[in-house]
């Protein structure tokens, strides 16, 4: 019965942020008051049905207590921000967070559950991923509602383009680990680099620039985190599967834009869903193929690899802001395509409204919600904006310098614990880090702290290296039940206390 409990509770975790995405990502105050619910039950099943205590270790506190003294700043911001309602809903947001956090590091502490994370987050992803495109594939039979503001951009379920990117990029990464990685069983690699093709055709609808650089910086830390030939293979794969699928779609306007007569589109539809499914057919015939000849060889890289990568990632951000912030045009930037040829952006803007915010109010900040007050102040574009769209400008604009320590201890104690549990299984841990480090990448430059179903996927990842990250755990003790069918407790593998 207790195995029975546990199994559902994992099921409604990893499936959580997928029902979610249906309900506009859990954007709004009914459907992210329910998840907030869910997430804490979640974590009283897993006290009462597990043996597990709570998380040990300085990577596993450090972040989770981060996150909850992060909530409580949030909330804590009702006293002086402008609108209390903001705040407060602002703070039931990190709630939901903190318990969807803790569920996962709770429930997630077995080899089953550990190894079917990377496989359910890709699943989930192409589920969000497939809905989205299903329209512009098979035009005559569904019709979703559109929003004047997404111009014909990839937006349901989620509503919000970017943020369906981020999604699809998201599970691009896990694709590629479990396309990479050994020890999974064929069918599944097969599948991955199939799913691939959808994944990265969603990715290039959205038209996100901040997706694309997201994607990049969790391949470039998937190889980093599993430094094997085989996973620079399953990441070429993958990205083969993405890049042909995109080039498939880009010529039909009925997919990029929904524009034309619905026989148009109907003919664009169907020459798209023909190419994809070969594509898609051609890529698990592919990794079959490289399954069946591969020797497993590690890949050379050097002692530093990691401090390399997080200079790459940031370097290249840094780069990007720059130039963007110089470029200029008098005509405004399209939805489609040409969107990929400039970094300009109505960003700079919002970020600099937020630097004013901050210098106001450089402590405690403006309030959860008062960066929007601060924008109707001070815009200058005229554009409607409610959020930051960074997740780092906006904690520092409304809440001052201890809500950028505290979420700095959340992530600082996820960088602990992504080392941890590197040493501890590697196999397991590189999936998490890389796309966890995508999610990151991808908020630096986005509203997905304000769209949970999006911070679910990633919390979903987060739990899964605290877990891990357990000092009573060794690579040994996790690689020992394997091949056993039951579910060990990861913390009944820690050697027993001598006497």
């Amino acid at each position: 019965m207790r195995r029975v409990v546990l199994t559902g509770a994992r099921f409604v975790l990893l499936a959580g942020p997928v029902a979610l995405a249906f309900f506009t990502g859990g954007f709004f105050d009914e459907p992210r008051a329910w998840a907030g619910l869910i997430a804490w039950a979640l974590v009283v099943v897993a006290v009462l049905a597990s043996d597990s205590p709570l998380p040990r270790g300085r990577g596993p506190r450090l972040a989770l207590g981060g996150l909850a003294l992060f909530a409580v700043w949030t909330l804590m911001s009702t006293t002086w921000g402008p609108i209390a309602g903001s705040a407060y809903h602002a703070g039931q947001q990190v709630i939901l967070y903190a318990g969807g956090l803790l569920a996962a590091t709770l429930l997630l502490r077995s080899r089953g559950a550990l190894g079917s994370v990377d496989p359910a987050v890709a699943g989930g992803t192409l589920v969000v991923v497939g809905y989205g495109i299903s329209e512009r594939l098979l035009p005559g039979l569904l019709h979703f509602e559109r929003s004047v503001t997404a111009q014909g951009r990839l937006e349901q379920p989620l509503t919000y383009w970017n943020a369906m990117g981020e999604v699809a990029a998201l599970g691009l990464v896990m694709c590629a680990h479990v396309a990479g990685d050994a020890g999974r069983p064929r069918p599944l690699r097969a599948a991955a680099a199939a799913a691939a093709a959808p994944l990265g055709m969603g990715l290039y609808l959205s038209f996100s620039r901040g997706a694309l650089f997201a994607c990049a910086a969790g391949l470039v830390a998937l190889i980093v985190a599993a430094p094997r030939r085989e996973q620079v293979r399953g990441v070429l794969l993958v990205l083969a599967a993405g890049v042909l699928a995109s080039i498939a779609a880009s010529p039909f306007r009925g997919l990029t834009s929904l524009s034309g007569g619905l026989s148009t589109r109907e003919q664009q539809g169907a020459a798209a869903l023909a190419l994809l499914v070969v594509i898609m057919v051609a890529a698990a015939l592919w990794q079959l193929a490289l399954a069946r000849r591969e020797q497993s060889r590690p890949l050379r890289l050097p002692r530093r690899a990691p401090l390399i990568a997080l200079v790459i990632i940031c370097g290249g951000l840094g780069i990007a802001l720059a130039v963007g912030a110089k470029e200029s045009s008098k005509q405004p930037l399209s939805a489609g395509a040409s969107r990929y040829e400039t970094l300009q952006s109505n960003r700079y803007a919002y970020w600099g409204v937020a630097i004013r915010a901050f210098g106001d109010e450089p402590l405690r900040g403006v309030g959860a919600g008062g960066w929007a007050v601060y924008w109707l102040r001070y815009r200058t574009v005229t554009e409607s904006a409610r959020d930051a769209h960074s997740l780092f400008f906006q904690t520092a604009a409304e809440l001052g310098l201890v809500g950028l320590a505290l979420l700095a201890a959340f992530l600082a104690g996820m960088a602990l614990a992504a080392r941890d549990a590197h040493t501890a299984a590697p196999g397991l841990a590189a999936g998490p880090i890389a796309g966890f480090v995508a999610y990151v990448a991808h908020a630096s430059l986005d509203w997905d702290w304000q769209m949970p179903a999006v911070t679910l996927f990633a919390l979903v990842l987060a739990g899964a290296l605290l877990a891990l990250a357990d000092p009573g755990l060794s690579a040994a003790g996790i690689d020992a039940v394997a091949d056993r069918r039951d579910e060990v407790p990861l913390d009944e593998l820690a050697p027993s206390p001598r006497p």
